[in-house]
């Protein structure tokens, strides 16, 4: 653990030996003194101190002016103001200009000033932690180490990704069900100049149609039966980082209004409130629609539609990614066997040939799950074709020969859609043109 740096700006020299004797106990601590404001301040740039304990009354400049100068540098640096003087009024003004505490000279100041300097070293590891946190979580979303892959249509994509990190612009990523858009959406979010900032996340299919604008902007208390506290929403949580809007094609014109408006005004207010907040989010936007022909149907706005387009990236399924499809075969399976403590396997050359005549309906998910079946169906340290099971894949003619009702028929696309939307039920209802009601009360009546 690196030491931290504490500047003590003191002109009494008791007061100052007390205090830099008193710190010093700690050897985590590396205790400088400072006998005038001046000689303070010229050595912030080149010392970059963590914590700074300041007198308020120095020969050569007042507290007030030594703290301004100090949050000029760096406001998030913790200063701690020493006075002789309990004066409630200057220390409200000192407070209020950036000073995190303020300690009289009296007989308690050397326990006062440990616990002091004790919490801001608390917060200070943490901040460490959190940045530590987030570059691992930046070198995870390296472009080839989060989206494994060499053929030419993935080249393509990270090249389209390559111009996305070096703007603000909005990104629109489309692509069947399963080809890793979310994946996509972060990458660009964690290699852009806003890494450090929040990555937040709305599924537009997933929040009911009557809580969506309050999960987007939040809401005050008594906004509605059930609002008991006030709550910020994803564009207040998102503020100076990334908001995807995933499956942004479910969204109704309603809200696509409310969108709009909060994209183009940078600002928007709370359900139930009359406070305007200032938003600077940048979108990214994920579908796996096609909103032009939506906005032919009337379902889309188009003036949002050309709003959201920004940079489009539209990703290619998997079944046209070519030996795309072992390299991520591989990788999934290395990553399970992993994960579980298990030896290493390989994909016999017949195994490799049967994966790669599947065409992955489910995309690059389906092939995960398909793999990490396998690698427990195994007998031996190579996966052999029988070890790989595609339940998704009986062709309609297999289906044809069972024989079945129509209502059985019914049941069983129903089922396929929602195991293939990850039991979406809005979203399959959409899909198959059939009310939601109707698959809650098949749910209800166990059929599906």
């Amino acid at each position: 653990m690196r030491k931290t740096r504490i500047f003590v700006v003191e002109d009494d020299p008791m007061y100052a030996k007390v205090i830099a004797y008193h710190l010093s106990q700690n050897p985590d601590n590396e205790v400088e003194v400072f006998n005038t404001g001046k000689s303070c301040i010229n050595s912030l740039q080149t010392k970059n101190p963590d914590i700074i304990t300041l007198d308020y009354s120095l020969p050569d400049m007042t507290g007030m002016d030594v703290l301004t100068k100090i949050t000029d540098f760096n406001p998030e640096l913790p200063v701690v103001i020493i006075s002789g003087q309990e004066n409630i009024n200057t220390a409200v003004e000192l407070l209020k200009h950036g000073a995190r505490d303020y300690i009289m000279k009296n007989d308690d100041i050397k326990t006062r000033i440990w616990n002091t300097v004790k919490i801001f070293k608390e917060n200070l590891n943490l901040r460490d932690e959190i940045k530590s946190l987030r570059e691992e979580i930046g070198k995870k979303y390296e472009f080839t180490k989060s989206i494994v892959g060499n053929s030419a249509p993935i080249k393509q994509i990270f090249g389209l990704m390559e111009k996305a990190v070096k703007t603000n612009i909005t990104v629109s990523i489309s692509g069947e069900t399963g080809t890793g858009k979310e994946v996509v959406a972060k990458a660009i979010h964690y290699n852009s100049s806003r890494n450090k900032k929040p990555f937040v996340i709305i599924n537009v299919s997933a929040v009911p149609e009557d809580l969506i604008e309050s999960e987007m902007f939040g809401h005050e208390k008594g906004a509605f039966t059930g609002a008991s506290s006030t709550r910020i929403g994803k564009f207040e949580e998102a503020n100076l980082g990334t908001l995807f809007l995933d499956e942004i094609g479910e969204m109704s014109l309603n809200m696509q209004a409310k969108l709009l408006r909060a994209i183009q005004e940078r600002e928007f207010t709370r359900v139930g409130g009359n406070t305007v907040i200032k938003s600077d989010v940048r979108i990214i936007v994920a579908t796996n629609r096609n909103l032009m022909d939506e906005v032919k149907k009337g379902n889309f706005r188009e003036d949002l539609y050309y709003r959201l387009l920004g940079l489009p990236i539209e990703l290619p399924p998997l079944r046209d990614r070519g030996s795309d499809i072992l390299l991520l075969a591989k990788h999934f399976m290395d990553a399970f066997c992993t994960e579980n403590a298990m030896e290493k396997l390989n994909l016999s050359k017949t195994a490799q040939e049967k994966l790669l005549k599947y065409p992955y309906p489910g995309n690059v998910r389906e092939l995960k799950a398909i793999v990490e079946l396998s690698a427990v169906m195994a007998n031996s340290s190579s996966i052999q074709p029988d070890d790989i099971n595609f339940q998704g894949s009986s062709s309609l003619n297999d289906l044809m020969m069972q024989e079945l009702s129509l209502v059985e028929y019914n049941k069983k696309i129903i089922k396929s859609f929602l195991k293939k939307y990850d039991d979406n039920i809005l979203l399959v209802a959409k899909k198959l043109d059939i009310g939601k009601s109707t698959i809650y009360r098949m749910r209800k009546n166990g059929e599906l």
